[in-house]
């Protein structure tokens, strides 16, 4: 066919257009005109013709396409190679193709001064400053060594090279420019930009508060420690690992053993963990903000000051600076994505729409094209259908056959959506589960070939199964469920795998992460759970944003392991006794220090190591820790909260969707109800004719008794329960005044609340017992208090039972869930009074039990009864969750069994690699010393970890998951060799993808969709107030502020002096003095350094500072005389409205 080619020169008129469509040409308002380039107005001499300008776009876009391969590649190239080596040649040519690139966008799109020029588009921009201080420093570089100098350092001529080379690290950021979906995760983090400033000024602002009180209370605390005194000699430490002590004369840690307690240590942590100044302070209160290591420092001011206060100063910092503070971080972030990704969606909708559009035009002119080739050539109709008879005829012989396939078919389908059918594949994918589970080490060997003669019998069953489905739904209808997609690919897997172990073509290793693919068929059973496989096909669906944010974590490793590798590679070193694990010395090994300063543990000691690295706690080395800080921040609170911000999104989107499947079960069951009359319905009805009401479908999700009273009470003046109409106890009537007089009682708002304070009374007297002398005076006279509470509490309950009845009846006592956990903690105490003697292990256990009293506050609180409402509702709905999440640690697990099993045993004495070899007794040496040998005993351990067993190893996952001491566990599996043989260093750094693999899925991903669930269920259940409500948020919103809203009112004074310091007051000079003078005072109060040298004139300047903002805070006398004492006074104010 021949290819036509457009020029747009014009606005075409209608009857053009039309010719275009009719010939099937495109329409020449698709064509976009270029822009010359360089920014010129005129035709580029370079490209005299559009068509060539079209033809080298197009050029250039190709090539462009395979830039990314260059990205990865040049990162690669130049990061795999250790910091010692040189890689400017490999540097140069990947610096010559993206000059080469920048050249030809440039020609492209034009530079700068029209729209959509080269430089206009912010990604594009950061190319070309990439580009340009490369191809400058190349230049330096070559100047210097043409003069002489060390190209490879750095330095020449006077000018340091190096800090330009420090910009190649941005080189992975270009390949932003070339993934949209990449762009659009980004975006949404850019423009939370601004609300994170805001939230970053409040978080330094609680940093700086508790750093301050940081200086007033623990300055100089920490610099004494337990020495030997040896008179004349130099006194040693008496710890191995010291902390800080208290002398005698104050609280806290007392040395013993005759040492004594003296200043000169250089404090915890190589003197980086301390309060001795304001840089100081401020690095440690964040620290204890991460909650890494913050127990560490409390315990060390413990020692230093004793333990009666300082808790308070932890605690408060941690519950306002990290549970509430830093938790902002998630909703600025969550709601920026959710905007971001609703644009994103209606972008491109509307591109779809407008593509629809347009090829419906197109489309329709191909059709009246074809209409008018065949009212031409109308004879054509009668050769087809005459070709059309001579085929029926010639395939009439095969015409029973078809019939007989037919029939076949219709029977396998039949029998493949049969019950029995599902049962029998839950069966055999139970019994392949128990299979790969029952593996495990030093397993006998008849185990061994019964797993794989069950493998390989189970593998042909499913493939009869794939075979079966694939016959009786056909090829097309059996791929395009994704469900039967996956279990082609199981299968296919697992024929794989049995050709290979059969041929020992594949290593070991391989083999057994391909044998794992097999426990993928553990979520079939999702097929047929509608919650379930609704929310694996949310996750599913959510799998292209994960990717890319997937992709911009793994740029932003990449971009600080190459920084890191420039600041601390081979640096590491300094203390000779001790082998760091997690360094920066080459490239892999930076990538998982990155990664586990990411998910947070142990991050303060790699920052510790990087100051040591740097001289310690002195002005060069301190500066180190912007990086980690930064790292830290953008790592851990920005990017992996979008994780969480995608979860719940995506569960937002598996709840509608098992809603909207619940109400039409519930449409079917409605419309069966109204069957009975044989009425029968129309089918294409969408509502019954009869529909329940909200508050029905609603109420089983409200687990506290048989008809719960709605949200929408929440802000609504609490009523009476109404009495129930029936008898308590078979004697009292509803009718009864005895009974009606106990119901008017229980209902008093003076009754609930007496109540409450009781119950707070009785929290008390438990939480102030002495758990070590029993029989103390103290304990006697709480012990009668406690039968004075039970007392009471029994009254409560007598009154209310005969009030509400006990239990069979409907709306009793025993009908609320709260009911009986009051009933169960009262009859706990009564029990426990009965039987006397306390050395009986019931009773311990029962008068344990009464730790249970502070929850029936629960049931007196409205408000935390409505959210503890909401938490039983959230948990009996993440039901779906745990499974996915106990399939998924269970596929892990028994990955890590294939992996692992039997090679994370080692000897104590690393000599010897065996069991047979460690034997006896070997000499250690203690902190190096060879004057100080010690003789130890060789013992054959295993990790405290294990993946000996499925169990053992879903145990050492979970751990994995929490963050908790996970690198221990990642280098002994790296080190893992064989079976029963010790470890060697870093001999399979490639296992390492395995935990950060889990990590991602597990710990980032599905450990965040339980806090989405909670955090929809809580939207949720806060929209229930409303749900019976015309308006939407926005509108309640508006109709809330209109009632609300009410006239400012300002008191203006009529005395002219008090009216001059008023109009002072108000104004915003005034404002802006004070701020500054809040600012300098800060700024005093922060200038309080430990050992502060006794300089006169330092001493006299800080002093007439601090004085003169003394005396300037005049802020309180000014505002309290521009109101007087008495601010209703006749004739002193005015209204403004």
């Amino acid at each position: 066919m021949r290819e036509w080619s457009w020029t747009y020169c014009g606005p075409f008129s209608g009857r053009e257009r039309e010719l275009a469509h009719s010939c099937g040409k495109p329409s020449p308002e698709t064509r976009v005109r270029p822009i010359n380039g360089l920014g010129c107005s005129k035709r580029n001499h370079f490209f005299p013709s559009q068509n060539g300008m079209e033809r080298f776009r197009n050029l250039q876009e190709r090539f462009f396409a395979c830039r990314g391969h260059f990205h990865l590649s040049l990162a690669s190239t130049w990061a795999l190679s250790s910091p010692f080596k040189g890689r400017e040649r490999v540097e140069y040519l990947f610096l010559i193709i993206f000059t080469v690139e920048a050249f030809l966008k440039v020609i492209a799109y034009g530079l700068l001064f029209h729209p959509n020029a080269y430089l206009r588009n912010g990604w594009n921009l950061l190319d070309f400053i990439i580009v340009v201080v490369g191809l400058f420093s190349a230049i330096l570089e070559q100047a210097t060594k043409a003069d002489g100098g060390n190209s490879i350092g750095g330095k020449g001529a006077g000018f340091d090279v190096k800090a330009l080379r420090a910009f190649r690290v941005l080189r992975p950021l270009r390949l932003v420019s070339g993934v949209p979906s990449l762009q659009v995760v980004l975006n949404s983090i850019i423009k939370a930009m601004v609300p994170l400033l805001h939230i970053a000024l409040l978080v330094l602002f609680v940093i700086i508060i508790y750093a301050i009180i940081g200086l007033e209370l623990f300055m100089g605390k920490m610099h004494k420690t337990c020495y030997h005194v040896q008179g004349g000699l130099i006194d040693t430490p008496a710890e191995d690992d010291p902390s800080p002590c208290a002398p005698q004369s104050a609280h806290g840690r007392q040395c013993q053993n005759g040492t004594e307690c003296k200043a000169g240590w250089e404090g915890p942590k190589h003197g980086i963990t301390n309060f001795d100044n304001f840089a100081f302070a401020m690095l440690t209160v964040f620290q204890c903000i991460t909650m890494e290591g913050w127990t560490d420092v409390l315990y060390w001011v413990n020692d230093a000051i004793g333990r009666d206060w300082p808790w308070i100063y932890f605690v408060t910092l941690i519950i306002i600076g990290s549970f509430f503070v830093l938790n902002l971080v998630l909703g600025v972030l969550s709601g920026e994505f959710s905007k971001e990704r609703e644009k994103a969606k209606a972008r491109g909708d509307f591109q779809k729409l407008r593509e629809k559009q347009q090829l419906e035009e197109d489309l329709k002119g191909y059709l009246d094209w074809i209409t008018q080739a065949e009212d031409i050539d109308p004879e054509n109709e009668d050769e087809g259908s005459l070709s059309e008879k001579n085929f029926s005829f010639s395939n009439f012989s095969s015409r029973y056959w078809r019939r007989w396939n037919r029939f076949c078919r219709r029977k396998c389908r039949a029998a493949v959506k049969s019950n029995v059918f599902y049962w029998l594949v839950i069966f055999l994918v139970f019994l392949n589960t128990l299979t790969i589970a029952s593996e495990h080490y030093n397993q006998p060997d008849w185990l061994t070939e019964v797993q794989d003669t069950a493998n390989k019998v189970l593998l042909a069953l499913f493939t009869a199964e794939m075979l079966l489905k694939m016959y009786s739904l056909g090829l097309q209808a059996y791929f395009v469920s994704l469900f039967n997609r996956f279990d082609c690919f199981i299968v296919c897997g697992g024929i794989l795998e049995t050709i290979l172990v059969e041929t020992k073509i594949m290593s070991p290793l391989g083999i057994s992460v391909l044998r794992c693919v097999r426990l993928l068929r553990i979520f079939k059973i999702t097929r047929y759970w509608n919650s379930l496989s609704n929310l694996v096909a949310s996750l599913l669906n959510s799998v292209r944003s994960i990717a890319s944010l997937l992709l911009l974590l793994f740029l932003f490793i990449i971009i600080f392991s190459l920084l890191g590798m420039q600041l601390f590679g081979g640096k590491f070193n300094f203390d000779e006794m001790q082998t760091r694990r997690s360094t920066f010395d080459n490239f892999p090994q930076s990538l998982l220090t990155v990664f586990q300063i990411l998910t947070g543990e142990d991050w303060n000691s790699v920052m510790y190591d990087g100051i040591m690295a740097y001289g310690g706690p002195s002005f060069p080395g301190m500066l180190v820790c912007i990086y980690f800080i930064i790292l830290f921040i953008c790592g851990n609170y920005i990017l992996l909260n979008v994780f969480l911000a995608i979860a719940v999104d995506n569960l937002a989107d598996a709840e509608s969707l098992t809603s909207a499947q619940k109400e039409e079960e519930e449409e079917k069951e409605r419309k069966k109800l109204i069957n009975v009359d044989d009425y029968q319905p129309n089918e294409n009805e969408e509502k019954s004719p009869y529909p329940t009401t909200e508050e029905d479908e609603e109420e089983p999700e409200m687990p506290v008794g048989p008809r719960p009273r709605p949200m929408s009470e929440l802000h609504l003046k609490e009523k009476a329960v109404p009495m129930p109409d029936a008898s308590a106890f078979f004697i009292f009537s509803p009718n009864n005044r005895f009974r009606v007089h106990c119901h008017r009682i229980v209902n008093d708002n003076i009754f609930t609340n007496l109540i409450l304070f009781f119950i707070l009374l009785s929290s008390i007297s438990l939480a102030a017992e002495d758990p070590v002398r029993h029989l103390s005076f103290r304990n006697q006279i709480l012990g009668n208090a406690d039968y004075v509470f039970t007392s009471i509490f029994t009254l409560e309950i007598i009154l209310k039972m005969t009030a509400y009845g006990a239990f069979l009846h409907k709306g009793s006592f025993c009908r609320n869930y709260f009911n009986i956990l009051d009933l169960l903690v009262v009859s706990v105490s009564l029990i426990s009074f009965g039987i006397q003697s306390s050395a009986i292990n019931v009773v311990k256990i029962l008068r344990v039990l009464r730790v249970l009293r502070p929850l029936r506050a629960i049931n007196r609180a409205k408000g935390l009864k409505h959210v503890v409402q909401c938490v039983f509702v959230a948990i009996r709905t993440i039901g779906n969750i745990v499974i996915v999440t106990t399939l998924l640690q269970f596929m892990f697990a028994c990955i890590g069994v294939q992996l692992f099993k039997g090679k994370l045993y080692s000897c104590t004495d690393s000599s010897k690699q065996t069991e047979a070899e460690c034997r006896g007794y070997y000499i250690t040496y203690k902190d190096g010393e060879v004057n100080q040998p010690m003789i130890q005993p060789r013992s054959w351990e295993n990790s405290k970890f294990d993946f000996d067993n499925v169990l053992t190893a879903m145990m050492a996952l979970f751990t994995v998951s929490t963050f908790e001491g996970w690198p221990e566990l990642l280098y002994r599996s790296i080190d893992s060799h064989m079976e029963d043989v010790g470890p060697i260093y870093n001999h399979r750094v490639e296992i390492s993808i395995f935990f950060i693999i889990y990590i991602i899925i597990i710990a980032f991903f599905m450990m965040n969709i339980f806090v989405g669930f909670v955090i929809v269920t809580f939207q949720e259940q806060g929209e229930q107030e409303y749900k019976n409500c015309e308006l939407d948020k926005n509108q309640r919103q508006c109709v809330e502020y209109a009632l609300k809203a009410r006239p400012l009112r300002r008191y203006i004074p009529k005395n002219q002096y008090q009216y001059k310091v008023w109009y002072v007051v108000n104004s915003t000079y005034f404002e802006y003095l004070m701020f500054v003078l809040i600012l300098l005072n800060t700024i005093c109060l922060a200038m309080q350094v430990s050992k502060q040298a006794k300089n006169l004139t330092g001493d006299k300047l800080l002093d007439f500072v601090g004085k003169d903002v003394e005396r300037l805070r005049l802020r309180p006398t000014l505002t309290f005389t521009r109101k007087g004492c008495h601010p209703e006074g006749p004739g002193q104010a005015g209204e403004v409205g």
